[in-house]
């Protein structure tokens, strides 16, 4: 595992050359095909070197970071084309890769939260140094402090649990089992913020509508799963409370959840709209998570995988719109299946992924989460009607919205996709629904 950590920190020094835009985006590809060629395990650690390992949650994860990077570059080409400051922008994604590379990989309590919180700042610098308006200060500020008010109460947690086990092992966790409320509130508190739960989302659709099309896409694929990582790993040792506790998340985030669907019929932002969508998703995966059964344990693991493949899609979708209107507006973006049909085509395959619809890892994700929450409780189909429900609806929505209709008469001045942006859009879409044929490996762990 410390091999792909070296291999990221002596691709730094690519970003003081010249000309070495594609050179980045090539390496990331050639750490994908290595990382994917590694023996994994199912049950267990593996591949330990120092203090690091991989088991199959991590593995997963660190394959969507990769190739998420990868497709991140891809879509800023604008900023090379620009020579927008690329260098240094190239330098930031490569220290976010590091981090969230390690806040996956760690097994040390202690370091996974000094880099789950350092995965802020080159995200923070993404926004503020690449976004659109003035107002990306502001969300940059939401970003950081709904982040930090919630994690510092985690490190207390963390320190804590040192004092009481005497070392900080993700794996050793599992031979202790806390019944401490306020434990169990700072422990998790961190994590339900990065989620986003409803309540605690509103830094969300903040920073996605002042992102570039890089932060969107980091944000929505890896950023929101950090949260759900950390929740996957450290219920081992709250078992016991969230059996009396569990019920109070879920309930929030199925009521939240189905409010926010309602929400984004509401939106006039393209970018805002996939930012709510979102929000609804995850809550269905913090659902699963706080029902604590099989099901929505691993449920939970293929919604955020699928999800981050299928949000980010959709925010590269957005911004091709964006690049050629310079307007996210739906009242603006209107009639594209005139100018670009062919696009038109990737917008409905990924929005039809996004209203999980067959065969997409979406729909095996939705489809387990159901299972785990009907199962806790009958009562919580009537909410999960609802989200799916209103999950296709505005959907569909957004997908009539911008390809039907009038077009407006501003948009003469155009160009069609280009070859890298179908490549970009069939490398999320190929690898949503090609995943679901190797279903067994993410399904069935003993």
């Amino acid at each position: 595992m410390m091999k792909f950590f070296f291999m990221m920190l002596f691709m730094m020094p690519l970003c003081l050359k010249k000309n070495m835009f594609w050179m980045v985006q090539f390496m990331f590809m050639l750490m994908m095909v290595m990382f994917m060629n590694m023996t994994i395990m199912i049950e267990n650690f593996c591949n330990l070197s120092y203090m690091l390992g991989c088991d199959m949650i991590s593995y997963g994860l660190i394959l969507l970071s990769i190739w998420i990077m990868f497709l991140m570059i891809m879509a800023s080409e604008s900023l090379n084309k620009n020579k927008f400051y690329s260098n240094f922008f190239l330098f930031n994604i490569i220290l976010l890769m590091i981090m969230l590379y390690m806040t996956f990989s760690v097994m040390n309590l202690f370091l996974f939260y000094f880099f789950f919180e350092s995965s802020l700042i080159p995200t923070l610098m993404l926004i503020i140094g690449w976004g659109y308006q003035p107002e990306r200060i502001q969300a940059g500020m939401y970003l950081l402090f709904y982040t930090l008010f919630a994690s510092l109460p985690l490190l207390m947690g963390i320190f804590f649990i040192y004092k009481e086990m005497n070392y900080m092992m993700m794996y050793m966790l599992k031979f202790y089992d806390y019944n401490l409320f306020l434990l169990y509130l700072c422990l998790i508190l961190a994590f339900l913020v990065k989620m986003p739960m409803y309540f605690v989302h509103l830094w969300l659709p903040k920073a996605h509508v002042e992102a570039p099309i890089s932060g969107s896409m980091i944000l929505a694929a890896i950023m929101l799963k950090l949260g759900g990582y950390g929740l996957l790993r450290i219920m081992i040792i709250l078992q016991k409370i969230n059996m009396s506790m569990g019920f109070i998340w879920v309930v929030i985030s199925l009521m939240g959840g189905f409010y926010i669907s309602l929400k984004c019929f509401c939106q006039i932002d393209m970018k805002s709209l996939i930012a709510y969508s979102s929000v609804a998703h995850m809550s269905m995966v913090i659902g699963g998570i706080m029902t604590m059964n099989y099901w929505g344990y691993l449920g939970s693991y293929i919604l955020m995988i699928g999800h981050g493949l299928c949000s980010s899609g959709m925010f590269c979708l957005s911004n091709i719109n964006y690049e050629r209107l310079n307007s996210r507006s739906l009242f603006l973006n209107k009639g594209m299946m005139n100018f670009m049909p062919s696009m038109s085509l990737w917008w409905f395959l990924l929005m039809s992924s996004n209203m999980a619809a067959p065969p997409s890892l979406n729909l095996m994700g939705e489809i387990s989460l159901i299972n785990s929450l009907v199962s806790w409780s009958w009562f919580s189909m009537i909410m999960l009607m609802g989200i799916s429900f209103f999950s296709a609806g505005y959907s569909l929505y957004l997908y009539s919205y911008t390809q039907h209709g009038k077009y407006n008469m501003g948009i003469y001045s155009f160009y069609s996709g280009t070859s890298r942006e179908y490549l970009m859009l069939m490398l999320h879409w190929l690898p949503l629904n090609i995943l679901i044929l190797k279903i067994d490996y993410s399904m069935i762990w003993f």
